[in-house]
Order: C-alpha cells, then sequence, then structure tokens
C-alpha cells in the first residue's frame, strides 16, 4: 500500500499505444489492406482468429488459454483502435503520471483479463478482440480510488457525478449488437477492485504531520476504512478470478445459471437482434 506524492512521468500508456498501433497495421498487412479488405471497417475475422482473438471454444477445447490475453492487443478495425486509444490516452496517462506504470499497468493487464475471463463464460459462439475490458478496468480503478481516497478531494460530488456519467454512458453503449459488454463490465469490476488494492494515497493530512512534533502526528497512515476496503478487494478479487476460471475450464456457460444476463450485452429491439 506504499504511496509516492511525486509526479512521474507517463511512458507505458504510449508504448501500449504504439504497441496497439503496430499490431493493427501488422494485421492490415498480414490481410493485403485496403486491396482485398476495407480496413477502415473491419479486419477479417478468420484472421482475427488465427492471430489470437477471444474465442471460447479455442480457450476450454484446444487448450488456447494465452487468448486471454492476446485479445487485448487486437482490434477490428481503424474506428475501433482509434476509438479505445484516444480513450486510454485519456484515462490512462493521467492515472500514471499520477501512480506509476508498474499500478497502471497491472492494472490495465488484469482487468484486460478479467473482461476476457467473464466475456468467454457468456459469449461462446463469437469472437471478440480489443482493448475494451482494460480500458473500462482503468476507469473502474478512477472510481474505487476516488471512493478510498475521499478524505484528501475538493469537488468530490462532482468528480463522482463525472465518473459515473462517463461510466454509465459507456456501459449503455454496450447493449448495442456487435458489441463485447462482458468484457466491459469484466474489465470494470477488476479494475474497481483493483483501484482499492493499488491506488491507496495517505489519509488527508498525514504528509504534513511528518514535520510536526512527534506527539502531534498522525498515528495511522492510512484510514481504517481504507485498510477495509484493501482487504475486502483483495479478497473478492482472488475469489472471483479463481471462479471464473475454474467455470472457464470446465467449459461451463453462464447463461446456464442467469437466464437473463445476456441481456447486459445485447437488448433486441425491432431495429436488430442479439446472436451471441
Amino acid at each position: 500500500m506504499g504511496y509516492s506524492d511525486s509526479q512521474w512521468t507517463s511512458w507505458l500508456v504510449p508504448m501500449i499505444v504504439v504497441a496497439n498501433v503496430a499490431m493493427f497495421v501488422v494485421i492490415m498487412f498480414v490481410n493485403n489492406c485496403p486491396k482485398n479488405h476495407n480496413g477502415l471497417q473491419g479486419n477479417c475475422v478468420a484472421r482475427l482468429e488465427k492471430l489470437g482473438a477471444l474465442q471460447w471454444d479455442k480457450i476450454v477445447h484446444q487448450n488456447q488459454s494465452w487468448r486471454l490475453i492476446t485479445c487485448i492487443w487486437l482490434h477490428a478495425g481503424v474506428i475501433h483502435l482509434l476509438a479505445n486509444m484516444l480513450s486510454l490516452v485519456f484515462i490512462g496517462i493521467r492515472l500514471e503520471q499520477q501512480f506509476g506504470f508498474i499500478r497502471v499497468g497491472v492494472i490495465y493487464l488484469l482487468s484486460g483479463i478479467g473482461g476476457s475471463i467473464l466475456s468467454s463464460l457468456f459469449i461462446q459462439r463469437s469472437i471478440s478482440v480489443g482493448a475494451s475490458g482494460a480500458l473500462f478496468g482503468l476507469l473502474g480503478a478512477m472510481l474505487s480510488e476516488l471512493f478510498t481516497n475521499w478524505t484528501i478531494y475538493t469537488n468530490k460530488a462532482a468528480a463522482l457525478f463525472t465518473l459515473i456519467v462517463i461510466i454509465a454512458i459507456n456501459l449503455a453503449v454496450g447493449i448495442l449488437p456487435h458489441v463485447d459488454n462482458f468484457a466491459h463490465i469484466g474489465g470494470f469490476l477488476t479494475g474497481f477492485l483493483l483501484g482499492f488494492v493499488l491506488l491507496v494515497r495517505p489519509q488527508f493530512g498525514w504528509l504534513e504531520s511528518r514535520h510536526r512534533p512527534a506527539a502531534t502526528r498522525l498515528k495511522s497512515k492510512y484510514t481504517v476504512y481504507q485498510y477495509v476496503f484493501w482487504i475486502s478487494a483483495t479478497i473478492l478479487l482472488i475469489v472471483g478470478f479463481t471462479v471464473g476460471l475454474v467455470m472457464l475450464f470446465k467449459g461451463e456457460n453462464a447463461n446456464d445459471k442467469c437466464s437473463w444476463c445476456h441481456y447486459l450485452s445485447c437488448v433486441p429491439t425491432s431495429r436488430w437482434s442479439c446472436n451471441n
């Protein structure tokens, strides 16, 4: 739970952006775009499958668990890539400057994996690609960071309202067809819990109290509720990942245990149907 009040230089987030763009360019080259395919709209399904898209059958029956990670670095088209990378720059650089590359990198990667696990449990007849789960993890971490460090912020109500609106809008977009909202939800929940574990700041006044006489210093660097959040989130993370991975590799379909959950990813209307 250690914390440094120094400002970090952001280099990991730009490197992640470069890696995603480079991977997309490689896929475009392999697909011989735009000659054989319109890369502005999307990369072909067969090529994405071959390069590591999230696919339940291959993970469970062909022992290709690495797809839980590789799918995070693939994108279906230019618009998909640009939307995710712009969001990553907007969200990730500020977090990395405040908390450093290790914590942000861990949140990004584990949130992406968490999103992949939940997606695989519910969406088993189509592939999924994209960094959205990892991005939602960063959003979730921002929200829990606000909660656990509540005492040090001013205008906290405005910040909370803004974050909730942004998260709600992005999750609402996920009910459209061809959007993997389970990856968004899984990533968000993972990042939300990780924020309580990794983004804890000393309680208000602790840094200043270090320069006071010993008798007037704050005794604890963190508040009781911060410790409660930290312990609870750690337990939930361990349990969640364990249960999710066990269910996944046993080949279970989470829709059998939750008959209405599919509406979280797609709501059918007269204009479109949901076939996940």
